[in-house]
């Protein structure tokens, strides 16, 4: 710790040994760097902040938009691209004297460089320009900064309001394009499929088709069989009940309105409960069974055991529900050859025409595919139909300017103050530095600690300076002098802070 005393010591001995060529060195190097300083451009920022919402209820309801991730990515993307800068440059005064690719190249890497886009939340940007060209003067640079800011925001709601109803009807007009061509291809696929179905109609839908009608043909014979079965034991029970029915009933004409006529009645009844589904071991048809005996055997007693009986209309009814159910039964035995000789056909055309039914069912295949793409397409456009419609009426893109883009009244850079004073620091540091090298390279000890560790032998004392009455006042006189020159120093330095200020309140 005391060595690196000792060395600050001698530092500050040389310096002020030499303070003259400390003073020198100083006032070249903060002139050198001031005027550096002040040959560096001030640089203006302008801002804005944007909200960007790519959607609405409207088009949320139909279902045929939205922003995600990659629509944000594309916000910044479009503000910052090089054709977005390359608009920017032409229309303001960045673009005079351009008139070449590299020239132009140039100005857009620098653009690039000075225009930045950050997003403070997933919809809303800040927008930045910095502004600082030598050749411009401060209020020039200013007002640059606020255009370029409202060109980007200018250039951003044209290219995403018109440009993206361009792209719809640009889409739309493809697939118009695509569904012309789609519906000549189903056109002809149609035409093919009618000219094969009307030359085999047996084989209209391919061999899917034939397999189809022959499960519907067995499935309906199955039916009609079980229809036949039911008719036919129909038709036995009333050929019992019609065998245990007389044709006539024993009595005359004149007697019909005793026992017969009673017996007839009975019989009726009898007849009216079977009609109704009633068997003989229901109880209300035993009980017709017991009393319709009972007047039988008193009409035979009455009328002599039936000689010149009347006709018995019971068995009447019977006769004519038989020959309805006959009748019933040819009729399901008719429908029955006729599904069978179906089934015959349908088993020929699968075995005899396997090369027509692979060609029907290509043509059929065919013809649905093609179908089921025109239909595709069909909702495609009129989706994007509906959604030219509703950006034509009210565009699903908002834009709202949150900070609009203001006039910078101060410089954003440099600093110019900060670097000023860090010029004079590094002067007066350059000084010291020269005056203690310059003390390095001459063999002198400016302690008498150095002087002893540099023999390695004790050093007993040291004498001062002895000056004379004229020599202490030329010295003080000298002494005078530098202390005024660092004063201009530090003066020249609050001169150069007093325009400083004066010029950055003069930029509004």
């Amino acid at each position: 710790m005391n060595e690196v005393f000792e060395e600050v010591r001698a530092a500050l001995y040389s310096a002020w040994a030499r303070k003259w060529l400390v003073l020198g060195v100083a006032w070249g190097v903060c002139l050198a760097g001031w005027l550096v300083v002040a040959m560096i451009p001030n640089s203006y920022e302008s801002k804005a902040k944007i909200f960007v919402q790519l959607d609405d209820i409207l088009t949320k309801q139909t279902g045929i938009a939205g922003s995600d991730k990659s629509d944000i990515q594309r916000v910044r993307q479009t503000l910052a691209s090089a054709s977005t800068l390359e608009k920017v440059i032409r229309s303001t005064k960045l673009g005079e004297g351009v008139s070449t690719p590299q020239q132009m190249e140039r100005e857009i890497t620098g653009l690039a460089t000075a225009v930045s886009v950050k997003s403070e939340e997933d919809n809303l940007f800040e927008i930045n320009a910095k502004i600082g060209k030598g050749h411009f003067s401060d209020a020039e640079n200013a007002r640059l900064s606020q255009e370029v800011v409202q060109k980007l925001l200018d250039i951003f709601r044209e290219e995403n309001i018109a440009g993206n109803r361009g792209e719809v009807a640009d889409a739309v007009a493809v697939l118009d394009q695509q569904l012309e061509e789609r519906a000549k291809d189903l056109e002809s696929a149609e035409a093919r499929l009618t000219a094969f179905e009307a030359e085999h109609p047996e084989l209209a839908g391919g061999a899917n088709a034939i397999s189809n009608r022959l499960n519907q043909t067995r499935t309906e014979l199955r039916g009609v069989e079980a229809d036949i079965a039911a008719a036919q034991s129909a038709l036995a029970a009333i050929n019992g009940q019609i065998a245990g029915t007389p044709a006539s009933l024993p009595g005359t004409a004149a007697s019909a309105g005793g026992a017969a006529g009673a017996y007839a009645q009975a019989q009726a009844q009898v007849a009216q409960l079977r009609a109704r589904g009633l068997t003989n071991n229901h109880p209300d048809m035993q009980a017709a069974i017991k009393q319709m005996e009972l007047l039988r055997q008193q009409a035979q007693r009455e009328g002599g055991g039936g000689a010149g009986g009347i006709p018995n209309p019971a068995y009447s009814s019977l006769i004519s529900i038989k020959a309805e159910r006959q009748a019933n039964l040819q009729a399901l035995l008719a429908r029955k050859a006729a599904l069978q000789a179906d089934v015959s056909m349908s088993l020929a055309d699968q075995a005899s025409e396997p090369a027509l039914a692979a060609e029907a069912q290509r043509i059929g295949r065919d013809y649905e595919v093609l179908k089921k793409k025109y239909d595709e397409l069909l909702q495609d456009r009129e989706e994007l139909q509906l959604r030219s419609n509703l950006e034509t009426e009210r565009s699903s893109f908002r834009f709202d300017i949150i900070d609009a883009p203001a006039l910078p009244l101060k410089p954003a850079a440099p600093n110019r103050p900060i670097l000023l004073f860090g010029v004079l620091l590094l002067g007066v540091g350059a000084g010291v530095g020269t005056a203690f090298a310059m003390s390095q390279l001459k063999s002198t000890f400016a302690t008498t600690n150095g002087l002893e560790r540099a023999l390695g032998l004790p050093v007993l004392g040291a004498i001062s300076t002895s000056l004379t009455p004229v020599q202490r006042t030329e010295e003080a006189r000298r002494t005078k002098m530098f202390f005024g020159g660092a004063a201009a120093l530090v003066g020249v330095l609050a001169i150069l802070l007093v325009v400083e200020f004066i010029q950055v309140g003069s930029v509004a």
